[in-house]
């Protein structure tokens, strides 16, 4: 089936749509110019559009037209409602008098690399001061996320992970405006920091909504958690120079890969390893994200 990229795209081919993209950048960012052209005699229509882009608002067109069709797609999804199992963690035991004691305790690294962050973007030694408020915020948001994780834990339920959840948001929001600011243009990257902050935490708010409703909606929340990491990795392949913290921000999205991993594969790791459950890792994997990237930026 060819694809003209500004065509309507079906559900099912959301995905085709985005591994062909990937592709696509990689040939046009490290393949020799016969390369290039082979592909362009035989590729797709959207590929081919790709390899011709020699400047940044075509790239950049390429990347708004899919948070477009992303908006668009999610639509397509019947409304998904938080599954009540999602809050029966593997391991549920107590210590000191802390249930479900190592998933809560795991959640203190997150705690700590926001402060981190948090202080070392307040010494004036940070160069660049206009890019700071996306920093303090995904910083701040990572730092909250310690103590909402925590909390939610605690008493696992709809309620409570709402406070997991709204600190998240704030963080990938964040983490989004940074990348466009890195990589498209600093300053629509320090304008669309407000607009991407509310965007995410209306999507958290508005999905408690309608659990209270007593017909819930995920789906504005997962495209918020997942369309930026799916995009993220696009935009660096596409754009260039590279910042120095490329390679940080590059384990930054492995760290969260494994840690995704990880939390869906909760109960069959407490099965083999019944000291940590596969949640508990998570913590520990996505924590290590924000110390990765607040490595990067010393440097």
């Amino acid at each position: 089936m060819k694809f003209h990229f500004y065509s309507f795209v079906p559900r099912n081919e959301l995905t085709a749509l985005y591994v062909t993209s990937i592709w696509s950048a990689v040939e046009y960012c490290f393949f020799d110019n016969c390369q290039k052209q082979s592909a362009h005699n035989n590729g797709t229509l959207f590929r081919q559009n790709l390899h011709h882009m020699n400047n940044k608002n075509e790239k950049t067109r390429i990347v708004v037209s899919l948070i477009f069709i992303g908006c668009i797609g999610i639509t397509f999804m019947q409304p998904l409602a938080q599954d009540p199992a999602y809050h029966s963690f593997a391991d549920a035991r107590s210590f000191c008098g802390i249930s479900n004691f190592w998933n809560v305790v795991s959640n203190l690294p997150f705690l700590l690399a926001g402060l981190l962050g948090i202080g070392k973007l307040l010494f004036p030694e940070v160069s660049n001061v206009r890019k700071r408020p996306a920093y303090l915020m995904f910083f701040l948001g990572i730092a909250l996320t310690g103590l909402g994780s925590g909390w939610y834990h605690l008493h696992p339920d709809n309620t409570s992970l709402v406070w997991d959840r709204l600190p998240m948001a704030v963080s990938f929001m964040s983490f989004f405006s940074i990348i466009i600011s890195e990589y498209i243009d600093e300053k629509k990257g320090k304008l669309l920091l407000i607009p991407l902050l509310m965007i995410g935490i209306f999507s958290v708010l508005y999905w408690h909504y309608t659990e209270l409703q007593g017909h819930g909606d995920l789906r504005f929340y997962i495209l918020v958690q997942f369309l930026p990491m799916l995009l993220i990795p696009l935009v660096m392949l596409l754009f260039r120079p590279a910042p120095p913290n490329a390679p940080a921000i590059w384990l930054m999205l492995l760290a969260y890969a494994l840690s995704k991993f990880f939390e869906t594969s909760d109960h069959l790791i407490f099965d083999f390893t019944p000291f940590l459950s596969g949640h508990t890792l998570k913590h520990f994997f996505a924590a290590s994200a924000p110390f990765i990237f607040l490595y990067g930026i010393r440097k």
